[in-house]
């Protein structure tokens, strides 16, 4: 089964679920669910954006513009038709 199946069905199980099923499933996943939700309180996570910004503000680092990846990305389409 691949995981977009198990998503659905998880998705499905929990829209009708039981208030007791449904607690007892957030209760196992609590602790994953805060640090996916929360990342702006991960001192490390946030240190290490700040640090990447840091050097893309002055130049150490390259940064790539929304028009440079659409326009790589169109390339590598175009060669993927080609052959």
């Amino acid at each position: 089964m691949t995981t977009t199946s198990i998503r659905e069905r998880l998705y499905d199980f929990i829209r009708v679920a039981d208030d007791k099923k449904v607690k007892a499933i957030y209760t196992m996943l609590e602790g994953e669910i805060d640090e996916r939700i929360e990342w702006w309180k991960d001192k490390d996570f946030t240190d290490s954006l700040n640090e990447e910004f840091a050097a893309w503000k002055s130049g150490k680092e390259k940064g790539y513009s929304l028009t440079e990846i659409d326009e790589s990305i169109a390339k590598l389409k175009k060669a993927r038709k080609v052959k």
